[in-house]
């Protein structure tokens, strides 16, 4: 049997297919508006498992939908319903279930946990997000940058706010794609150290946000109190005060700069009404190009 085709992280996919990913999507997205829900069914008779350890909204509809548009089938799966959140191991339910899907998407807390379960699935695993990484979000933002800006190597790139998963994943972006990308957070929330070091050439770290989004083309930030936090949200709000994307921000940014979000976003926190509606925002493409 072979081994399949896991996309765990950015990086288990080279750069050539990675960019042919996000071209891909915006064929797909440009032929659905112009053409219409697709005649064929390219996934017909596939099925796909999807294991959510948390919540979703764009995630969970994203993968619905896009396996719906393809002729394919999609089976929810969350812990209160499963054996996996009674104490099943991990390693066996990736057996049982491998045999029953055609791949399976797993949003879960521990990065380890999803790769012990791609170890032992005999289908492709998907990361739909863990506590380290967030790959699946970083197609969408890169197709959405480019479907925006046109192609984004040597472009600047500026992430304000927690170092956290989608951070690290815009990190791992930055090596990747070839642009350079400038990271803001307070001190006490860099980014993981090691993505860090292994992408140094293509990232740059600061606790200044102004320094950050110079001569920055997008701007991104992300909830400063991620799923599993939010006894820490008092906290943070102290400690990111000085970290919100405001109007006064993104005039600091390259002209025309345009900004995104992941979502949810906590409006009046992380950043003002003004900048996530103005047309420099681009959250509702960006959401869509998740299923893209």
């Amino acid at each position: 049997m072979m081994t399949p085709q896991h996309f765990l992280a950015l990086d288990d996919f080279a750069p050539e297919r990675l960019r042919r990913l996000v071209d891909r999507g915006l064929e797909i997205k440009t032929a659905l508006r112009e053409d219409g829900p697709r005649k064929d069914s390219p996934l017909r008779g596939r099925l796909m498992a999807m294991i959510f350890e948390k919540a979703s909204t764009r995630t969970r509809a994203s993968f619905e939908a896009a396996m719906a548009h393809l002729g394919g089938s999609a089976m929810f799966l969350d812990p209160a319903s499963t054996q996996l959140g009674r104490g099943e191991s991990v390693a066996d339910s990736a057996r049982v279930l491998s045999r029953m899907a055609d791949v399976i998407v797993i949003r879960t807390f521990s990065h380890s946990r999803l790769e012990e379960f791609a170890v032992h699935s005999r289908v492709p695993v998907i990361n739909a997000l863990t506590d380290l990484l967030h790959p699946c979000q970083l197609l969408a933002d890169v197709m959405t940058w480019q479907e925006h800006r046109g192609p984004v190597a040597g472009k600047k790139a500026a992430f304000i706010g927690d170092g956290n998963n989608v951070c690290n994943s815009w990190m791992n972006a930055a090596r990747l794609f070839g642009f350079h990308l400038a990271v803001a957070t307070p001190s006490g929330y860099e980014p993981d150290a090691d993505i860090a070091a292994r992408c140094a050439a293509a990232v740059s770290l600061t606790n200044s946000p102004e320094e950050a989004v110079a001569g920055a083309e997008v701007v991104v930030t992300d909830t400063w109190a991620s799923m599993g936090q939010e006894e820490e949200s008092q906290q943070r709000r102290r400690d990111f005060a000085g970290y919100q994307v405001t109007r006064e921000t993104m005039e600091r940014a390259a002209a025309g700069a345009i900004f995104m979000h992941c979502l949810p976003a906590y409006r009046g926190q992380e950043v003002t009404e003004e900048v996530i509606d103005a047309e420099q925002g681009v959250v509702w493409d960006e959401a869509e190009n998740r299923m893209h």
